[in-house]
């Protein structure tokens, strides 16, 4: 299957008429919506409490071993071992599903995003930006701190309206993993 920017780069497109897909076959804004292929639907939901826990720490391994390089295993691990007991239940947990599996989660408190991930093999799908917003207008999330390190998730936070307010040169445990300070910019 050709990408609908894929003629855009070929060499010599008068060559290859005639070999190339039909237009309609790539270009899903010609299809109609019966033609389109069903995308799972995407639902974000309180967490159900500590039965789900399991799921979600394999999604947050999941979304560490894919963003977190610069995690030392034994912090990795010492983490981990902490977000059942701990971590996930001292925040407002919400999940995200496609067709009724977690996907990714987030927590909040206090105006405060302290946590999200997403399972690595649905990163770049609107997971992190539903999640996101759902934080932002349902737990009135402004502020949200990111490794220094995680440029990505630096990046995602600022395009979608956080700006860096402060850096701290450990995180909150001590480690040595400097954390940037983000608040959701005010309305200009």
């Amino acid at each position: 299957m050709i990408a609908p920017d894929a003629q855009s780069v070929l060499p010599d497109r008068r060559r290859l008429r005639g070999r190339l897909p039909s237009r309609a076959l790539w270009d899903d804004s010609l299809m109609s919506s019966r033609e389109k292929p069903a995308m799972p639907a995407l639902s974000l939901r309180p967490s159900t409490g500590a039965a789900e826990y399991p799921a979600l720490v394999a999604i947050w391994r999941s979304a560490v071993e894919a963003t977190h390089d610069f995690l030392a295993d034994a912090h990795r691990h010492e983490i981990e071992s902490h977000l059942q007991s701990d971590y996930f239940p001292a925040v407002t947990l919400s999940v995200a599903e496609l067709d009724g599996q977690p996907v990714g989660f987030s927590g909040a408190l206090d105006g405060n995003l302290e946590m999200l991930f997403v399972d690595a093999a649905h990163r770049g799908g609107g997971i992190g930006t539903a999640l996101l917003g759902h934080a932002i207008t349902e737990h009135g999330v402004t502020e949200v701190d990111v490794n220094e390190q995680n440029v990505s998730a630096a990046g995602f936070y600022a395009h979608r309206g956080f700006e860096v307010v402060g850096r701290s040169e450990t995180d909150e445990a001590g480690r040595p993993y400097p954390l940037l300070h983000l608040r959701l910019k005010g309305p200009s």
